[in-house]
């Protein structure tokens, strides 16, 4: 029965890692219809958040149907409840695709304010932090994690500096403000989508460690 019951917990992180490629995908496609201004891909990309949902959904059943099996040990308790709460902040990150792809549209009625740059770039530092996120969890891997965490740094930089390019654009001709504001949403979509990484970083941290990763400072990996 032990056997079988890891036979079990590794089809869950098939299916965790499985939304998290899709996720990636979301991602991808959210920037991919802002720059080139695909709203065929936007509207797609818009309707596929379905299948996002339903895989949290069955992650969901499946961490249910675990908990109730063979009296899972401690580690393996912690394992499934932690899957369920990152199961969560994946759908939220489906959430923030969505949403990109919904300031996507509405950019693509205006004259461009810039060239996407900056935003493509915080876009896949955020994909390859759910990625390693991710890994970091079926692997247990708190090392991997904490590297996660120095990569949100990257996002938050980027962040910043596009808000102070938009709020230039803003002061020099009001005619830009409406346009400026749905690019700095969609920065702030892809710095939640950070941030959402780094909260499963956290939840490795606490299933490897056993302690709040809030309360411990992040050493620099060589």
């Amino acid at each position: 029965m032990v056997g079988h019951f890891e036979k079990e917990l590794d089809a869950l992180k098939e299916k965790i890692l499985k939304m998290g490629a899709l996720l990636e995908t979301q991602i991808a496609s959210s920037i991919k219809c802002l720059v080139e201004t695909d709203l065929t891909l936007a509207r797609q990309t818009i309707q596929n958040d379905h299948l996002v949902n339903a895989m949290d959904l069955a992650i969901d059943e499946e961490c249910l149907r675990l908990l109730t099996l063979d009296q899972p040990s401690t580690s393996d308790l912690r394992f499934i409840t932690t899957a369920m709460k990152i199961s969560t902040s994946l759908e939220r990150v489906g959430d923030l695709a969505k949403d990109i792809c919904e300031r996507a549209i509405a950019l693509s009625h205006e004259p461009l304010l810039k060239p996407y740059i900056d935003l493509p770039r915080m876009a896949e530092a955020a994909q390859k932090m759910v990625r390693e996120a991710l890994h970091a969890f079926v692997n247990r891997d708190a090392t991997l994690g904490r590297k996660v965490c120095e990569d949100d740094a990257f996002i938050d930089d980027l962040s910043a500096q596009i808000f102070q390019e938009l709020l230039d654009y803003m002061v020099e001709d009001r005619r830009s403000i409406a346009r400026a504001i749905h690019i700095s949403f969609v920065s702030k979509y892809i710095e939640r989508i950070g941030d959402h990484a780094t909260d499963i970083v956290e939840m490795v941290v606490y299933l490897v460690e056993g302690k709040a990763m809030r309360r411990t400072v992040i050493e620099p990996i060589e």
